[in-house]
């Protein structure tokens, strides 16, 4: 079965990136959330895409130059009435510990090297004793490399935006276990031999039912969504079929 997704939460719903985003995925029934981490001033791991703040918060400018303590100042639920803080992934994590979602954490460091990002969340995940449910993503391949030379034991998957050639070599030579294209860059050819060649297909940004339909059609082993509510209506059609 296509295992869902909630692409930084229940963000078509929700501000994303906030733990109301990332609750109301879990109460939706998703199979996971995926989220991007960057790095503060003083080196705290939280949970935020752009590298500056003014797109999805309060603030403006970038998440490097702002301490823990100011960048938890500002609201990130912009168009709301509620005001929500942005997560430290410490905290994200915690919550984890009370259900079972499978996490893909996304490395925001293609453009700003964070260095110690990946030190940081290893030991995160090992302090909170989730290492099998978690998956490290990035551009940054070099990034997910070295974070799987730091800690086998936490499944890694590169993205990317264009088609790879049999990109199930690349991913064995990474020692990936997945590969999380671009829901268009891939066929369905690709991602049934990338299957059988042993490597997981998570394709990301998948919105529209069409797209849903075509990747449950060829049982993909998950998509990303930024509406996971309508993904699960999706899928249901499939399971009960015979």
């Amino acid at each position: 079965m296509t295992q869902i997704f909630a692409h930084r939460g229940y963000s078509a719903a929700y501000a994303e990136n906030t733990m109301s985003s990332f609750v109301a995925a879990e109460k939706a029934g998703a199979d996971g959330i995926e989220f991007d981490t960057q790095l503060t001033k003083d080196g705290v791991v939280v949970v935020i895409h752009d590298e500056k703040v003014d797109r999805t918060t309060t603030g403006s400018g970038f998440v490097k130059d702002y301490s823990f303590k100011e960048i938890r100042k500002l609201n990130a639920n912009k168009k709301g009435i509620k005001k929500e803080p942005i997560p430290s992934l410490e905290e994200v994590l915690e919550w984890l510990k009370t259900n079972k979602l499978i996490c893909n954490i996304e490395f925001k460091n293609g453009l700003i090297p964070y260095e110690g990002m990946e030190e940081k969340v290893v030991e995160l995940v090992r302090k909170y004793d989730v290492a099998d449910r978690i998956i490290i993503s990035s551009f940054n391949h070099y990034s997910i490399v070295y974070n799987y030379q730091l800690a086998p034991e936490i499944e890694t998957a590169p993205l990317f935006i264009e088609g790879i050639y049999m990109p199930w070599i690349y991913a064995q030579s990474i020692r990936a276990k997945a590969i999380h294209p671009k829901h268009s860059a891939v066929s369905d050819h690709i991602i049934r031999m990338t299957i059988e060649n042993g490597i997981e297909v998570r394709p990301y940004t998948v919105n529209r039912g069409q797209d849903m339909r075509r990747l449950f059609n060829v049982q993909c082993s998950a998509i990303i969504t930024d509406d996971p509510v309508k993904a699960l209506r999706i899928r249901k059609e499939y399971e009960k079929r015979p």
